[in-house]
Parts: C-alpha cells; structure tokens; sequence
C-alpha cells in the first residue's frame, strides 16, 4: 500500500517517496515508475498535438462540481466544437452516464483504491475515445487535492476547481495543487449567502502560490460566469492547435 496517500496497488509511487526512502533500490524503482509516467505523458502531448486536441485537466476535492460543470460545457458547445470527456472515479460510471446524457462522448476509467489518474490511463481513454481532430478533451480526475497534482497526463492546461462549501483556506492545505493550477474556478456561487467562504481570501491565497492564477467564479446549476469558462477553453485550444 502506498503510504503517501493509501493507494492499495504496491506498484504506486509517488515523488515525494523519494525524500523519506533511503533504501536505494527502491529509489530507483520509484524514479523509473515516475520517468515512465512522464515518457508516457510526453507521448500524450505529442498525440493531442497532432490531432489538434486541446486537453484540459480538471481536478478537485470530491462534490465540488466538476461534473455539473462539464454538463454545462457540453451544452454550450453543442454543435460548435466536438467534447470529448475522460471520467475518472475509484467505482461506479454515474458520471460517464451523466456525461453521455449531456451529449458527449466519455470513457470511464474506474481506479479502484488509486487516487488518480495518470498518464497510460488517459492513453488508454484517448484510444477508445478516438475523438475527431480539433475536439476539446475534458480529463475530469478523481476527487483529490493532492495526487493528482503530482502526475502530468500530457494536458494542456489544469485547471482546479473548488466550491463555496468547501473551506477558503484550501490553497493553503493544498499548496501543491494550486501552485501547479492554470486556472481556479470558484464553483457554487449561489450558495455563498449560506455558507462561511470569503472568496476574497480563497484568491488571495492561491495568488500568494500563483501570483496573477487567473480566476472565474461559477454557478454551473445558474450557468454564472460559464461564458469565462468558455472563454479560457477557447483560449487553451487556439494556444494548442
């Protein structure tokens, strides 16, 4: 079992090992593990690239609304730019389902107990997807603020999420994540006159990780502030193509 974050698989690393282990076979066993994901995650980008496929990474913690997100996306892209989704969870295809009855086409990658996506995985979800080129391919990564920050998938661009309902110190907890972010959407925006969050202090906080992180404030159930959204995938793709 991982003892970073419990993962159960022994073949899960993670960099940080590295600084605690002193074992030196190991060591090397864990930067072989992590060269290969970054091998893998190269050819991604190359692939993506040759077929004029934007890929975006979106992560956050469990029910901050990536889903409800990419609902909203697709369906203000419909008919203007081909979606394709990969959905990871540790069980169950809810969302995948959910992502196919908005319109889109989506492969489900269960993990079992991993915490994350990585970048064979999304290879593997690329091939079955096999989107056409110029289509926009939305990564949703399990619900976690911390290892999915630490592998590259070969993504574009990686955007956090984080909701009203979580706590407004989480760049704070989470440093790493935010500190690697291209993007913070600060989601569930109706909820503000009901819960403790002071977004003020939620962006000052990932810009004393991320000086100038660019940020848009949603509602994806009201559809508040999708047009942004919109605005920085359409930015991400020109970039990519």
């Amino acid at each position: 079992m991982c003892a970073t974050c419990g993962c159960g698989s022994s073949e899960h690393e993670h960099p940080r090992h590295v600084l605690f282990d002193v074992q030196p076979r190991r060591h090397r066993v864990e930067i072989d593990l992590l060269a290969k994901n970054d091998r893998i995650a190269g050819e991604n980008r190359r692939r993506f690239a040759a077929r004029g496929v934007c890929a975006i990474n979106l992560m956050s913690s469990p029910g901050a609304g990536k889903t409800t997100l990419l609902e909203a996306t697709i369906a203000s892209l419909r008919g203007v730019r081909p979606v394709a989704v990969i959905e990871g969870d540790q069980e169950t295809e809810r969302d995948a389902i959910r992502i196919r009855a908005a319109g889109a086409r989506a492969v489900q990658i269960n993990t079992g107990t991993g915490c994350h996506l990585d970048a064979e995985m999304v290879a593997r979800g690329f091939d079955e997807l096999d989107p056409p080129a110029g289509s926009l391919l939305l990564i949703e990564n399990v619900g976690n603020l911390v290892c999915p920050a630490l592998f590259d998938l070969g993504e574009q661009r990686r955007v956090v999420l984080m909701s009203v309902t979580e706590g407004d110190d989480k760049p704070v907890k989470y440093p790493h994540m935010f500190k690697k972010a291209d993007l913070l959407v600060v989601n569930k925006i109706d909820l503000l006159p009901y819960v403790r969050f002071d977004v003020e202090a939620a962006v000052a906080h990932a810009r004393q990780l991320r000086p100038e992180l660019p940020v848009v404030l949603t509602s994806a159930d009201r559809a508040d502030g999708i047009e942004e959204w919109l605005g920085f995938l359409r930015d991400a793709k020109s970039e990519a193509a």
